[in-house]
């Protein structure tokens, strides 16, 4: 091995740079002297140069654990051109070369070496490591450790006794996507102190214009789709279009070749040589446009990339913000489009109760993950600037931009709000979903609520009851769309398989009975458009979106530091303690007796009886 730098700076140079992005040389110094980071910063945020540099610094050989051998490949190609002493171990390596390299790694000949999380289950390893002189390891992608995040991968749960068993002086964990509750559990799982700094940086990306339409149907997205690409692609770049299916991501890629376009399909069903063939056209240019599932991206790094359509939501806020964010990555102006119908909420239910192999999903997975679309569809529909929302649900409200001026709801003129008491209307919608009786689905609800005598409704004499025609004033749509958002609001579920069927929640019920408040935004009377133009007019937030004040978000992070300590006490991950909107509905409440507590959202009498106490101390101290 080259001898080591003696400096950051020097270190720097060795890498081929000549100076830090903005957050990286706090990182790497907080590494340093603190020995325990947790970086939070997006894709393209040059978080791998915040271990590979450290590795340049410390004595022996730093590992780095990450899930993907395309990337491994890519950094260990980028650093051996830069004669530092870098490999990776993967199963596409014939037996022959991992015994080369392992051999290599034993003599400590490697500055770093890469390795996926599945390889650390391994005895073997385990031992060479021990072996080793390790002085950091390094977790990319450290959200799959978590249980609460949206790419939970149980390998990952490995790496909580290396890090115990090698007990490495510096440990850097990093990721793209992670909301406090997440990050705190990556702190728990790791074995991490509580007081590890966590650092987030980048979030705000003001070049997107970040759009979110609700479509009415198959044409409808098609229009949206022709015309963004149109506007987007006017002065030359590409664009990445997402389609939840194989079979409509290859559908599209035919429609807009067709169109004119130079368009090319992308996803898991395809044969290796043509994924291949199809990534390198884009990245090359002989493609403008990639029609794709989510196989697609990891390890892009075009920065041309004009526009990402999505033709239908994805599983979290988590997963959307990092697909959207291949979009503009060069600084210069990008859009991203989303389009949802509501018929997405059934469908994403019934797939997510679907049975791999005979065998169902466990409740608790399909809650996790069913929580995690509905953050999704709440930021869909909500009443904020896109950006704000999605800064505010990853916690950096440093960086919230009080409205970016550019996404749709910050440039479309907002319809009159709905007049009326918005509790009351929610307890009529919550009364038609109870009437209902588990029976139907939200099209029947609307038919009652509006005061349409269908059959079914008819025989089981539901034209009767007084909730029948409560809501004939208002169009069948926006009934629809108001009913979805108490969906959204975890008022009412689904159940079912093949016809799924609405029924109130425990929450909704409450609310229904006047027992918790409805802290909600009615949809608007019309249906705003995604356009790229039009003067700014403010609009009342939902509750659930609005920013904390000072003081509130004072005690929330309070209340995390809490819920850090309990977890780690416990030995149970953090979103076992509370969720983050639970948090910040008891930084907003502020309940001073446990009857205030089981007001909070989130918080049942097994949480209350088990973590209340702490909860009201806490809050009583601020």
């Amino acid at each position: 091995m080259t001898d080591r730098p003696v400096s950051l700076d020097a270190a720097l140079a060795h890498l081929g740079y000549d100076r830090f992005r903005p957050g990286q040389r706090e990182a790497v110094e907080t590494l340093l002297e603190r020995r325990r980071v947790l970086l939070v910063a997006p894709t393209g945020g040059g978080k791998s140069l915040c271990y590979q540099l450290p590795a340049l610094l410390l004595p022996g050989t730093t590992l780095v654990v990450s899930p993907l051998i395309a990337l491994m490949q890519d950094q260990v190609e980028g650093l051996t051109q830069r004669g530092v002493a870098a490999t990776y171990l993967a199963s596409t390596l014939d037996a022959a070369e991992i015994r080369e390299r392992l051999a290599r790694l034993a003599r400590g000949e490697y500055r770093l070496v890469y390795v996926a999380p599945e390889r650390l289950v391994s005895a073997d390893f385990r031992a060479r490591l021990r072996a080793l002189a390790c002085p950091l390891i390094a977790v990319d992608e450290a959200h799959c450790i978590s249980e609460w995040g949206h790419d939970f991968r149980p390998e990952y749960l490995a790496i909580g006794a290396l890090v115990r068993e090698l007990a490495p002086a510096h440990v850097f964990a990093c990721t793209a996507t992670a909301t406090p509750v997440v990050r705190d559990e990556i702190v728990v799982r790791l074995g991490l102190p509580a007081d590890t700094p966590q650092l987030i940086r980048g979030f705000a990306r003001p070049n997107l214009a970040l759009r979110a339409v609700e479509v009415s149907g198959a044409r409808e997205r098609r229009e949206l789709t022709d015309a963004v690409l149109d506007e987007a692609l006017a002065g030359g770049g590409g664009a990445i279009v997402y389609a939840p299916t194989r079979r409509q991501a290859d559908e599209e890629a035919v429609r807009l070749t067709a169109a004119g376009r130079r368009a090319v399909a992308y996803h898991a069903g395809l044969d290796a040589a043509v994924r291949a063939a199809t990534q390198a056209a884009f990245m090359e240019r002989r493609a403008d446009i990639v029609c794709a599932t989510n196989a697609f991206g990891m390890g892009i790094d075009r920065g041309d990339v004009r526009v990402v359509v999505h033709l239908g939501p994805p599983g979290s806020v988590e997963a959307y913000y990092q697909e959207v964010g291949r979009a503009g990555r060069d600084g210069a102006d990008a859009i991203g489009l989303l389009c949802w119908s509501q018929q997405d909420l059934p469908l994403r239910r019934r797939l997510l109760e679907r049975a791999d192999e005979d065998v169902p999903p466990s409740p608790e997975v399909v809650a996790h993950k069913w929580n995690l679309f509905l953050e999704l569809i709440r930021w869909a529909e909500g009443g904020s600037c896109r950006h704000d929302a999605i800064l505010r649900y990853f916690g950096d409200e440093a960086e919230t931009l009080a409205g970016c001026g550019r996404c749709d709801v910050c440039t479309t003129l907002e319809a009159a709000p709905v007049a009326g008491d918005a509790t009351e209307l929610a307890r009529v919608l919550l009364s038609g979903v109870a009437r209902i009786g588990g029976r139907f689905g939200l099209k029947q609800v609307v038919r009652l609520l509006c005061g349409e005598s269908e059959d079914r409704l008819v025989r089981l004499g539901l034209t009767q009851v007084p909730t029948f025609g409560r809501l004939a004033d208002r169009p069948q749509d926006w009934v629809q769309r108001a009913l979805t958002r108490c969906v959204t609001a975890g008022w009412v579920d689904f159940a079912g398989d093949e016809h799924p069927v609405v029924r109130l929640s425990a929450d909704g019920i409450a609310v229904m009975r006047g027992l918790a408040p409805a802290r909600w935004l009615p949809p608007p009377a019309e249906r705003p458009r995604a356009a790229g133009g039009g003067r700014r007019r403010e609009r009342a937030p939902a509750h659930d979106e609005q920013a904390l004040d000072a003081r509130e978000q004072a005690l929330f992070d309070r209340l995390r530091e809490l819920r850090l300590r309990l977890a780690s006490a416990e030995q149970v991950p953090a979103y076992v303690v509370a969720h983050d909107r639970t948090l910040r509905e008891l930084a907003r409440l502020q309940p001073s007796s446990v009857a205030m507590l089981e007001l909070v959202p989130g918080l049942g009498p097994a949480k209350i009886e088990r973590f209340g106490a702490a909860f009201l101390e806490v809050i009583a101290a601020a």
